[in-house]
This record gives structure tokens, sequence and C-alpha cells, in this order.
């Protein structure tokens, strides 16, 4: 592995402290009585406190330093003396190990009385200092200049969510993300159990892939020698506790459908779903929005949220608008009674990207999909679904062609979907033979298997039920103002991490490479060999061998050719 010259600078001072008898990384408890938010929050002159964390910075003066200690709930900021550190005459424990073996980013433990320096500041004064975790690669720490500017910031994304642990580290903006995603799963949780209901668990490893329209992961269980799914809904596993005799029951699970990959669709996703007995749709739209509501008020303070330029208001009611109401207003087409030769010439004339082996609730997504969705910004419920669309939903009781179902957008995407639930076992085995059809006829994402045994469950007899499931991901990108999915997950799925191949590089190499990152990467020709000043024949080698590590690149621009340090 070759290292950096920091790191090995300090895999020395790890040396160098054993050589003193520390160990850097002791294993008995360290007594953490404080942190920095509770000194900040009952600050009391003289008080005895026991801290500990990272360090994050130094601002050295001699026989005395002012730096800042990291914990998790922020900053506070230490006053470390030589003489109050090291009473007696052996000064090495400020000397030698604070000042010369402790780096940025090190854990320490930090004993002392707290005072205010004399502009104001709330401060630890030191008096005992224990090593507890030596860093060997140093923090990405970003700077601020005399006028705010930041520097050096720890931004690219992929490396951000590669490594995640840093970027809790050193951008803590980043860390009030997931402190309020608890705060939203904590306060649904809350609503639930306020109301009665029960949270439960399903398996995650499931014989047939059911519950939703999605292409599934596939594995293979060795000992029953039999293909496994994992699972892409909870929604038939909660069902089947509904006719076991729950009232009331909720899951957040963990889903993974093996599909695209973009901004906000991650492989593995975490969904809540709740199934209500004697409910239907219409009271499940009541109990969304308050439900919503409450999460807002809990999660930022307020049902109003900025999102991007948009502010949101999770204050109910909400709009409610048909599915066919849409599509007619946003297109002038109307989908009811509609055939699927009719509705796919329609799509196809709307300019929308379909083919032959979409069926009719398929086709009328595209066309919602690629006319309508976008348009709702404010929480709006989209309601009664072609029965196509939904093959686990209950016929509308005034329409037969349509179901009795509603999704939430907001800002122009799908944040929940709810049923009045089918328990009719004759109807759900036609809708399953349905989906088999489909299947077969070339839809991927159509359901080709029957799952029996749920069906079997609906015979012994299912109440009425009203389901919702909510995309929590989805909902918290929402509450933080964050576009991505990546932002809001803590590990996000990555593309395997590139090996990096050490390359030993002259000095007259890694010279240009300065020249050229100083230059923001490009430079022409001409103007970088004279900046270089290096003889005829160091150059060409140089040059030479920048090309062929890969490192460099040619390109004619006009009438110069410019020199490029390839990414």
């Amino acid at each position: 592995m070759a290292l950096s010259e920091q790191e090995i600078i300090r895999r020395e001072k790890l040396q160098n402290l054993r050589n003193l008898g520390i160990n850097p990384y002791p294993a008995n408890l360290f007594p953490v009585n404080h942190t920095s938010k509770q000194i900040k929050e009952s600050f009391e002159e003289g008080k005895k406190v026991i801290v500990a964390g990272r360090l994050m910075s130094v601002r050295d003066q001699g026989k005395a330093c002012f730096a800042e200690l990291q914990d998790s709930e922020g900053r506070i900021q230490l006053y470390v003396n030589r003489d109050v550190l090291c009473e007696g005459d052996d000064k090495t424990l400020y000397n030698t190990v604070f000042k010369k073996l402790t780096d940025l980013g090190d854990f320490i433990g930090i004993e002392g009385e707290l005072f205010t320096t004399k502009v104001g500041a709330q401060c630890i004064r030191v008096d005992g200092f224990t090593f507890l975790s030596k860093t060997l690669r140093p923090l990405p720490l970003p700077k601020v200049d005399e006028d705010g500017n930041v520097h050096d910031a720890f931004n690219d994304a992929e490396l951000r969510y590669r490594m995640r642990y840093v970027d809790l580290t050193v951008n803590q903006n980043v860390k009030e993300t997931f402190i309020k995603r608890t705060k939203l799963f904590n306060a649904m949780r809350d609503f639930f159990n306020g109301a009665g209901y029960l949270e439960v668990e399903t398996p995650v490893l499931q014989p047939i892939a059911g519950g939703a329209a999605a292409r599934p992961f596939i594995t293979h269980h060795n000992s029953l020698d039999i293909p496994l799914y994992m699972r892409i809904a909870n929604e038939l596993y909660l069902k089947r506790l509904i006719v076991g005799g729950f009232e009331g029951v909720y899951e957040f699970s963990k889903n993974f459908r093996n599909e695209g990959m973009d901004r906000t669709h991650n492989p593995e996703f975490t969904a809540m779903e709740i199934y209500v007995a004697y409910k239907d749709y219409n009271w499940m739209m009541n109990f969304a929005e308050d439900l919503l509501e409450h999460c807002a008020v809990a999660v930022n303070g307020s049902s109003d949220v900025v999102f991007g330029e948009h502010t949101i208001n999770f204050k109910a009611p909400y709009a409610r608008v048909t599915m066919t109401d849409s599509i007619k207003h946003f297109t002038g087409f109307d989908i009811s009674g509609k055939s699927e030769e009719e509705l796919y010439e329609a799509a196809k004339g709307m300019g929308i990207d379909v083919d032959k082996t979409m069926g009719k609730g398929k086709l009328i997504d595209e066309i919602f999909g690629a006319k309508c969705e976008g348009n709702y910004i404010q929480p709006t419920f989209i309601t009664d679904y072609p029965k196509e669309m939904s093959p686990l939903c209950k016929e509308h009781r005034d329409n037969p062609e349509l179901t009795e179902r509603f999704e939430l957008m907001i800002c122009g995407k799908e944040v929940a979907n709810a049923y009045s639930e089918l328990n009719d076992p004759i109807d759900q085995r036609e809708r399953f033979e349905d989906q088999m059809r489909l299947s077969e006829k070339g839809d991927d994402e159509a359901n080709g298997i029957i799952d029996e045994d749920f069906l079997r469950a609906l015979e012994y007899g299912m109440p009425p039920t009203s389901g919702m499931g909510i995309g929590m991901d989805r909902l918290m990108m929402y509450l933080t103002n964050n576009v991505s999915i990546q932002e809001v997950l803590l590990f996000p799925q990555m593309r395997p991490e590139k090996k990096q191949i050490a390359i030993e590089l002259t000095d007259e190499e890694k010279f240009i490479i300065d020249l050229l990152k100083g230059n923001e990467n490009k430079v022409e020709l001409t103007q970088l060999k004279i900046k270089a000043n290096l003889s005829g024949k160091k150059w060409d080698s140089a040059m030479k061998g920048l090309s062929k590590h890969g490192l460099t690149k040619v390109a004619v621009e006009g009438d110069f050719k410019m020199v490029e340090l390839v990414e």
C-alpha cells in the first residue's frame, strides 16, 4: 500500500506514542460526563467537566494553545496551558504528546474547568489530557478565510457518499439531515402507536416476489434448494395479519428492486406500510394528511417546508383530483372506456415512448407520468385509478372500470400510495391471472406468479381494509430540502471503488502536475514549458512519463496545443 507523506508521518507519531508508554488505542472506559451542547446550554464558571471527541483545530501560542474539540453534538473551545496541564518539571505531555504527536482528527479525552475568555468565549481550561484514538489519515478539513470564504471543502458527491464517516465529521449539516430522519421515523411511530396500531416485522427473503410490480433481486437458499426473492414489498404479508385478527399493523421495511438508479431511486430503500381494518381509502386520505402534517411539524417545527424554489405546505387538507380528470385536464384526452390500442395510439401521438408489451394500466401510467405528474407541487391526492393499474385494489363502488386508490403527489413525485384493499378472493385470483398474461406478453415488471397462500388467506376472510405505503426516503428529501436520494441515505449504493494503482513520479513530473493544478488543470504547452523551466532532456522525459501514466493529455484548441491534467 502506497502511503502519502502525511500518512507516513502519522504512523511515525503512532510509534513515538508507544515508545513513550502511551497506548494510542486504549481499551478502558473514558468517563465522559458532558457534551459540548450541555456545556453551552448550562454554562457555569469554574465547573469541572469531562469531555471527549476529535481535535479539529489548534492555534499555537507557544506555552499555550487554543483548540477546538468536536463531539457528537458540536464543538467546544479548549485552552491548553503548558503549566496547568503539566504542573511539575516534566512538560512532556504538553511539549511532546500534545504539540508534536497529536494531529487534527485524533480522538482525545479532556478534563478541565469552565471559564470565559477575555473576548467572551466559553472555554475549557484543560488540566487532564488522554489519548483515545490516533488517526492515520488526515481529515479533509475545509478552511475559512478572513472574508468568510470556504476553501478545500469536502463536497465531491461520490467521495462524500462513499466515505460517509468523513462526510459526517467535516460537514456538520449532513449530520443534521440524519438526525431529522430519526425524528421523522419517531414521529410516525408515535402517530401510529397513539392510534393503537401494532408495529410488526415480515420476511425480507420471500418465496414469491409479490405485493408490487417491480423486478426483484433473486438469490438461492442452499439448504432448501429453492430460489428466494429479496422483498419488493411487504403488502401481502401485512394483509395476512389483518386476516389473522389484528385491526391495524404497520412496518418500516427495507425493500429491494433490481431497477435503475438515479437522483430519486436507490435499489435498496425504506418504505412504511400500514393496514387498518374496517376503513376505506377516503378515511386513509384524511389519516394521511393528518399524519404528514404531524411529521412535518415534528421534524422542522412547521407545516411549511422549503424544497428548492418551492415552499410546500403540509397542513391538512390536501387537494383531491381523479386520474381521469387529471389526464383530461393536461392532455385533452379522456381515458374512460378506451381500449389498449386506443391508449397506445394516444400515447404515441403525445410523443410518449411506449411499446406493444404494455397493457392498458402501463399505458395509462406512462401518459400520467409524462404529462400530468410533474404539475403537482403542493400535496395532492390523485384518486380513482383504472382497474388495470391496481391488481391488489378494490373495485370502485360507483364505477367498475376504476379502483378505490389514491397516490399522494408532492413536487411532481409520488410519496404515498393507498387502496381500499381488495378482499374478494375470486376477483383477486382473476387480477393475478391478468398480471400473468402481461408477464407472458413481455412486461418484466408484471408479477408472473400467483401467490396461492395469499389467496388461501383471503378465502378465510379479510375484513374491509385500507392500506397505505409511504416512500420514507423521498419524504425525507422533501423535509430536508435535498434533491438527491443519496443525501438522505447514510450509505447509498455505489459502483465498486476503482483500485488506485500507485505510480512513482519523478520530482519533475510532480512539479508539472502542481503547475497544472495551480492553473485549473489546463495550460498552453509553450507557457507550461516556460513555467517549468526545465532542461530539454528533463522536460521531454517528464512529459513522456506523465503521458505514459495517463495523467496528462495534449489537445489542439484553435492555434494552441493545450496540456490538460486527466482526472
